[in-house]
């Protein structure tokens, strides 16, 4: 395979599907295949990189199995338990955070879903939010009911993040108590309502390249716009939890990876920064155009004015020009 003809290729417009065998870059000279995707990423998405930052609005006991997962209440990792926080405390969040040039502001709470009171007060930071911050509304609530994500659209949010986590064939070995089919109609109920969809996963689960690969196509195939690749960081008390971290050459080469497959949207790093060096910056010139940035993501490793600053240096884009859709 010729990896270069193969950018120019997707450029021009061919789309990698479940037809392509996607082998080869398994074992592809890493190098090359960066370069290509980075290519791929300056000729279709331009030198604009999309910065969202997050909130715990809820956190802990949370029903759900997932093996990653410190706030499962399946999981004995001590991890603090709160139920949903004053909502003053999202807004005065989200404004500081966009004072700071960050684009996007996610409220991320712990459970299958968020329902009654703890719903209705989501709702209004939301559109308090949409008021007075300047910047983009993103919600992670879990599996919702179509009327929630009207809601939700109602109230100024307009992406919805929910994870599909790994590919279809690995998800069992991952979570029992909800399935794959569950996470791809909640996905597609946020989309019916207006919303665009971030969804991505976890990599470094014990899941094969293989795993990998069919979940950005899964992803291809959902038509989500943005795509967070979480670096599994093994926390203490759970199933996963003596896992071997993943190199940074594995989280490069998953990175253009998706890209290939994936040649027009964001393609996100998320947990696990700190894995790599310098906050992962060779991830940027690798495919890379968003991240989740700021002290919130623990396992992140970076600040927002580290991220900025980097991102200047480096020559892309960081300015308050909401990345909406492709």
């Amino acid at each position: 395979m010729d990896i270069s003809k193969l950018a120019d290729e997707i450029i021009e417009g061919k789309r990698i599907d479940r037809n392509f065998d996607c082998s080869f870059f398994i074992d592809y000279d890493l190098e090359k295949l960066c370069d290509a995707s980075d290519r791929i990423r300056e000729k279709l998405c331009g030198g604009h990189v999309d910065l969202c930052t997050i909130i715990n609005g809820k956190s802990g006991r949370c029903s759900e199995n997932c093996k990653f997962c410190a706030q499962s209440a399946h999981n004995c990792t001590g991890v603090e338990e709160y139920g949903f926080i004053d909502e003053n405390i999202i807004i005065n969040e989200a404004i500081e955070n966009a004072k700071k040039g960050v684009h996007r502001f996610s409220v991320v709470t712990a459970g299958r879903s968020l329902n009654g009171k703890d719903f209705d007060k989501a709702l209004g930071a939301y559109y308090e939010l949409n008021e007075k911050a300047d910047i983009e509304l993103c919600a992670s609530h879990g599996l919702l009911t179509d009327r929630q994500f009207e809601k939700l659209y109602e109230a100024g949010v307009r992406r919805y993040h929910c994870n599909i986590e790994t590919s279809k064939r690995n998800f069992p070995n991952i979570c029992t108590s909800h399935t794959y089919d569950e996470k791809i109609e909640n996905i597609k109920r946020a989309q019916r309502a207006g919303l665009e969809v971030c969804s991505g996963g976890i990599i470094g689960m014990g899941e094969t390249w293989n795993d990998r690969i069919d979940m950005a196509i899964s992803l291809s195939e959902l038509n989500v716009v943005s795509i967070p690749i979480n670096a599994l960081t093994p926390i203490k008390g759970t199933p996963l939890e003596s896992v071997p971290k993943l190199t940074e050459s594995d989280i490069l080469r998953t990175v253009a990876i998706f890209r290939f497959i994936n040649p027009e949207i964001y393609i996100r790093l998320a947990a696990g920064r700190a894995l790599m060096k310098d906050s992962g910056k060779k991830a940027f010139l690798s495919g890379t155009n968003a991240a989740i940035t700021g002290d919130m993501l623990t396992t992140s490793g970076s600040s927002i004015k580290g991220d900025i600053d980097m991102l200047l240096s480096m020559s892309f884009d960081v300015g308050k020009k909401l990345a909406s859709g492709n």
